[in-house]
C-alpha cells in the first residue's frame, strides 16, 4: 500500500526575543517604575499588621501589579497578539489599564492607608513605647500616591498616542 505522508505539523513560532525598544521606551520605564513602587507598597502594607480597609488596599495593590506584570510581560516578549480580543487593541488595553485601574484603585488604596497612618498619627511622639505602625502606614502611602502618578503619566502617553491615531505602543 501507498505511504501516506504525515499531516503538517503546527507553524513554527518565532523563538522570544526582548522587544528592546520597548524598554527603552516612555511606556517601558514608566512600567518598570510602577512594579517597583507597587511591589513595594504591597510588601510594605503585608509586612505588617493590617486590619479593616487595608485588606482592600493589599488586594487592589497586588491586582494591579499582577495585571501590570502580564502587561509589562507580554509587551517586553512582543506578543501581545495571543491575547485574545485584547491583543489587538493593545493600546487601548494599557490606556483602560491604566487610567481605570492603575489610577482608580491606587488613588484609593492611598487615601485608604493615609487615613489609617492619620489615625496612628499619635504613636509617633517621642517616649510612646507600644509598636507603632504610623511609620509603615506613611511609607505605604507615598508610595501609592507616587505609583497612581506614574500611572496617570502612562495613562497619558497611550492616550496622546491614541489622539495621534497611533496603534503601536511604542
Amino acid at each position: 500500500p501507498p505511504s501516506v505522508p504525515p499531516p503538517p505539523g503546527p507553524p513554527a513560532r518565532g523563538s522570544l526575543s526582548l522587544h528592546r525598544a520597548y524598554l527603552r521606551s516612555p511606556l517601558g520605564l514608566l512600567r518598570l517604575g510602577q512594579l517597583a513602587l507597587g511591589a513595594a507598597f504591597w510588601v510594605t502594607v503585608a509586612a505588617h499588621k493590617y486590619e479593616g480597609a487595608a485588606h482592600f488596599a493589599l488586594f487592589a495593590a497586588v491586582l494591579v501589579w499582577l495585571l501590570t506584570l502580564a502587561l509589562f510581560g507580554l509587551s517586553l516578549l512582543g506578543r501581545w497578539e495571543l491575547v485574545p480580543w485584547l491583543g489587538s487593541r493593545w493600546l487601548l488595553t494599557n490606556l483602560v489599564h491604566d487610567l481605570a485601574l492603575g489610577v482608580g484603585l491606587y488613588a484609593a488604596a492611598t487615601g485608604i492607608m493615609g487615613h489609617k497612618a492619620s489615625q496612628r498619627s499619635y504613636c509617633n511622639l517621642p517616649g510612646y513605647s507600644q509598636h507603632c505602625l504610623y511609620g509603615a502606614y506613611l511609607s505605604a502611602s507615598v508610595c501609592g500616591g507616587i505609583t497612581a502618578c506614574l500611572y496617570l503619566f502612562s495613562g497619558l502617553y497611550c492616550l496622546s498616542r491614541r489622539c495621534r491615531d497611533q496603534r503601536d505602543i511604542i
